[in-house]
């Protein structure tokens, strides 16, 4: 496999969206374009009970083709980086397996390879994942019941930027808060290789009560087709998404 672009978005929350467009088809609109969604739900014992956040959170990762993890708030950091990279081996897997099934039929997978045969393959899909360019858009949930958690997801995100800072491929970011403070999704980080300036922007940050995922999730598929347009990488799928003039 040659060298491509992983584009994933990862969404930190716990769940019980309550405005907008219903997640779970915009996370599907999303797989459509080539973007992985993947949920991290940050529940505590209390946030379970009714399991309702629980459930959105995995209708939303697998509507995305995504993975979804369910945390405390003490295991954020080592989650968060740990999403991001099962995410890119999951997809570069399935890209092989459907270049598989056009060698091999319908059946052909990277399970059903000999096991020095699949050895094989696994280290081409670390090799890929490490010199694959990687964007990143993050969508955090600052509603009234994630107020304490910040901090945490602060330090996580911070984490993040500095473990894949080693690897090949380069790195791209943003960073978008819902709901901000004069609107329902708010860019806080333009795309940019490293978060550096994500401490300065949670110490800024204020709780509401409401949960605008789908649009948080909206906004996250526009600023892809943005960062594609300005490096000169156009798709028909871009065109057809394009709602006009923002």
């Amino acid at each position: 496999m040659k060298k491509g672009m992983l584009k994933q978005i990862l969404l930190i929350t716990d769940g019980c969206s309550n405005e907008g467009e219903d997640p779970v088809a915009m996370a599907a609109l999303a797989r459509e374009q080539g973007i992985t969604v993947n949920v991290i739900g940050v529940l505590d014992k209390y946030d379970t009970e009714d399991g309702h956040g629980l459930h959105e959170i995995e209708n939303i990762a697998e509507a995305g083709g995504g993975i979804s993890q369910i945390v405390q708030t003490k295991q954020l950091a080592q989650t968060v980086q740990m999403v991001t990279k099962q995410a890119m081996t999951q997809t570069i897997t399935g890209v092989i397996n459907q270049q598989l099934q056009d060698i091999l039929g319908d059946s052909g997978t990277v399970e059903d390879l000999p096991p020095e045969k699949r050895g094989e393959v696994m280290e081409v899909v670390e090799e890929v994942g490490e010199t694959s360019d990687l964007q990143v858009c993050i969508l955090v949930d600052t509603s009234a019941s994630m107020k304490n958690k910040l901090p945490t997801v602060r330090e996580a995100l911070t984490d993040l930027s500095l473990s894949l800072s080693a690897r090949m491929g380069e790195n791209q970011f943003c960073l978008y808060l819902f709901p901000g403070k004069r609107r329902s999704v708010q860019k806080v980080v333009a795309w940019t290789p490293q978060l550096d300036d994500i401490e300065r922007t949670f110490d800024k940050i204020s709780s509401h009560g409401i949960t605008p995922t789908g649009p948080a999730l909206k906004e996250a598929i526009k600023s892809f087709i943005s960062l594609s347009r300005k490096h000169g990488f156009f798709h028909n799928d871009d065109e057809a998404y394009d709602d006009g003039p923002r």
